[in-house]
């Protein structure tokens, strides 16, 4: 669970956030939510360059009947598990100067599977500490990369993906040692 102070995404006295369909069981939202964001998931994906505007439309695509915020970045200081991420004060430039480093980089594009695995993991790394959104970072992330992935000749193979280690590698890029998540990438391109 997140932690936010005075965080006016969640329900009056309680820890839910708001939603669509007004659902204020934790438990109950996580259900649905889980289940529409799979059903957008089968769904194709927006199409775009690789922008922060593209990355927003994913966000917004897989969470657009949970939350009335998907794809816009959230105004609330965020934590989890003693790691805090980017202040929403400094979003916008982070996302923009990471988005510019992606375009320079071409998308990730003509990489051999090598250097295409480092510059994910650490483009992977990076987003993952702005994290821009309330909630569904990590997918969104995924999704994401999945498409730079694809469009790159490196396709990652998500059902391959195991939680708890691939989780693991994203904290361990919070604090910068990236090598774990080129191993779970290599996992999923393999």
């Amino acid at each position: 669970m997140y932690a936010a102070i005075d965080d006016p995404y969640c329900y009056p006295g309680s820890t839910v956030l708001k939603n669509i369909p007004r659902i204020q069981d934790q438990a109950a939202l996580d259900e649905f939510e889980t289940a529409i964001v799979a059903q957008r998931s089968d769904e194709p994906l927006p199409r775009g360059r690789f922008s922060q505007h593209h990355y927003c439309a994913v966000h917004r695509h897989l969470f657009q009947d949970v939350y009335h915020w998907a794809g816009r970045f959230r105004t609330v200081r965020i934590s989890k598990g003693g790691s805090t991420f980017c202040y929403p004060e400094n979003i916008p430039a982070q996302i923009r100067r990471l988005f510019q480093e992606l375009r320079q980089q071409r998308a990730l594009q003509s990489l051999t599977r090598p250097e295409f695995l480092r510059s994910a993991a650490h483009f992977l790394g990076e987003l993952n500490a702005i994290h821009p959104f309330r909630e569904g970072n990590g997918r969104s992330q995924l999704a994401f990369v999945a498409l730079i992935a694809a469009e790159a000749g490196h396709p990652l193979d998500l059902e391959k993906l195991v939680p708890e280690p691939f989780l693991g590698a994203m904290v361990a890029s919070f604090h910068g040692d990236e090598e774990p998540l080129v191993g779970q990438l290599r996992i999923l391109t393999g």
